[in-house]
C-alpha cells in the first residue's frame, strides 16, 4: 500500500472558523505607535497593524499582502481592514507621464467649455454643461478661476 508522504499532511486548527480577528479601538498590536507615526510624533513602527489610510500617511502601501485583521467600532457597524506594517512597502511615485495625464484629466473636469476659464474646483459638466456664470449668470469670484489666454499664439 501507498503511504502518504509527510509533505501531503496539513496542519488544521480545529478552533479556527476562517474569520479575521477583530479588534476594537486601540486594541490592535502596536495601535498607539502607529497613531503616533501617522501624527508625525514618532517613527514608523517595525511591527503592528495599520489601516490603509494609516499606511498611506506613513508613506507605505500594503504591497500586495492581504488584510490580517479587522478593526471594528460603533458596535460592529463600522469596520476597516488592518494590514501588517512590517510587510508594507514604500508608496510608488507616479511617473512624469502619469502626472501629466492626471493634470489633463483634472483640467478637463475644471474647464468650462463655453468661456474656457479653468476653475480651482470641478464643474458640474454632466448636469449643467458649463460653469454657473455661463449657465445662469451667477457671477464667479475672480479668485476662483484662471482666465483663458487672450490668444492661441505661441509667441
Amino acid at each position: 500500500m501507498d503511504r502518504p508522504d509527510d509533505d501531503d499532511l496539513v496542519d488544521v486548527d480545529l478552533y479556527d472558523d476562517g474569520t479575521f480577528p477583530e479588534f476594537g479601538y486601540n486594541q490592535a498590536v502596536g495601535a498607539v505607535a502607529v497613531r503616533a507615526a501617522v501624527g508625525g510624533r514618532g517613527p514608523v513602527p517595525p511591527e503592528g497593524l495599520a489601516t490603509r489610510r494609516q499606511l498611506r500617511a506613513m508613506g507605505l502601501s500594503p504591497g500586495g499582502h492581504g488584510p490580517v485583521a479587522r478593526l471594528t467600532w460603533r458596535g460592529g457597524n463600522r469596520w476597516a481592514w488592518l494590514y501588517r506594517v512590517d510587510l508594507a512597502v514604500p508608496k510608488r511615485t507616479p511617473t512624469l507621464a502619469q502626472e501629466m495625464a492626471l493634470d489633463r484629466a483634472m483640467a478637463a473636469r475644471s474647464t468650462c467649455p463655453l468661456c474656457r476659464r479653468r476653475y480651482h474646483h470641478c464643474l458640474p459638466l454632466r448636469t449643467l454643461s458649463s460653469c454657473l456664470e455661463c449657465h445662469d449668470g451667477t457671477p464667479a469670484d475672480p479668485t476662483s478661476y484662471i482666465a483663458p489666454p487672450e490668444h492661441g499664439l505661441a509667441a
